[in-house]
């Protein structure tokens, strides 16, 4: 079948009309040619609409257009692409706090008649999880899950276990490089954004196993300028130093590395920043020795599975509740090894 894609949206929901023709007839047309028209007419504009009956048209709402949800968004085209039945509408909130924007597009999405499917990252779970009441539409939720009983699928990574891995190892690592007893600081996105929290107290915990003490805690709404200005305060506030950072996105990760190599204070020298995502300007970070590790999520498979469960549940297949898109804890001994990978799928430019 012709594959059908549709335009990235940032704004809204973009749908697919159909537009019908007819020919003009002469008044000496007997009625027997006008009817023959007719049904010739009514004939194809059926078969149109049993053509169009095949598409499935999937509206997919992501938090924000960062590079992380730009290596999902990309996974899910692949499989548009592989696939020629499927369409898909790519929506996102200008920024990860605009909650308001991201609850009209859903409530847009649900309302649309032709989306067959809503896949939901979403800004808010419990606002998430009162806008699908009682739809019969196909819910998969991807990257941040939310609790309802129309949901089908969560496909996303198992954020608390990754972030305990990456907190762990990374104050091993501290403890290898003759630290006793590493502090450390985590730095984390909005209070109430269910994958943060779940990172953070992954975070905090793969520390305190790993030998290390935790600190302080920073909430800077993921952003990069908020978390700079965190870590300028935490460098003031704790001026011996910090052993280790943890982020929950590397955007919070980059922002305290600029202000660890703006200010080169001699007692943070050897602070280790852990991040969490794998964006290519993070893995460059670690290429460059500048961020110790970040805790890569696979985007790309993230998007790709998210679309294969929505068409699999219209399709009536049945899928686990919990998909799990995987995570690679990537430092300088693996981070060729990653970024080649990366270049394979078309996710590094």
């Amino acid at each position: 079948m012709k594959k059908r894609m549709m335009a990235l949206a940032l704004t809204g929901i973009m749908t697919a009309g159909l537009l019908a023709g007819c020919g003009n007839s002469s008044a000496s047309d007997s009625s027997a040619a006008a009817s023959s028209s007719k049904e010739a007419e009514t004939a194809s504009s059926g078969a149109e609409d049993a053509a169009s009956d095949d598409v499935y048209r999937i509206s997919f709402i992501v938090k924000h257009t960062d590079a992380h949800f730009k290596k999902v968004m990309a996974g899910a085209e692949a499989y548009a692409e592989e696939n020629g039945n499927v369409e898909i509408s790519f929506v996102s909130p200008t920024s990860a706090t605009m909650y308001d924007e991201q609850q009209n597009m859903i409530e847009t999405a649900l309302s649309t008649a032709e989306v067959d499917a809503v896949a939901i990252a979403p800004l808010m779970s419990d606002t998430a999880a009162t806008l699908v009441s009682g739809t019969d539409k196909v819910i998969v939720s991807f990257d941040t899950d939310f609790d309802a009983e129309e949901k089908s699928a969560f496909v996303g990574t198992g954020n608390y276990d990754a972030a305990y891995a990456g907190g762990k190892a990374t104050v091993e690592a501290a403890i290898a490089n003759g630290v006793e007893h590493p502090t450390v600081a985590i730095l984390t996105g909005a209070q109430g954004d269910e994958t943060h929290e779940a990172r953070l107290n992954g975070y905090s915990d793969g520390v305190k196993d790993a030998g290390g003490d935790v600190v302080e805690i920073q909430y800077t709404d993921a952003a990069a300028d908020k978390s700079a200005i965190a870590m300028e305060g935490i460098m003031q506030k704790y001026q011996d130093g910090v052993n280790v950072i943890c982020a929950t996105a590397d955007e919070e990760a980059l922002g305290a590395v600029k202000v660890l190599q703006d200010t080169n204070m001699e007692s943070y020298a050897d602070t280790m920043v852990c991040g969490f995502d794998g964006t290519q300007t993070a893995l460059e970070s670690i290429q460059a020795g500048a961020m110790y590790m970040t805790v890569a999520q696979e985007g790309y498979q993230m998007g790709y599975l998210t679309i294969q469960a929505c068409v699999d549940v219209l399709e009536g297949k049945e899928v686990d509740s919990y998909i799990d898109s995987g995570a690679t804890l990537v430092d300088s001994s693996n981070v060729e090894e990653y970024i080649a990978s990366m270049k394979e799928i078309g996710v590094w430019g």
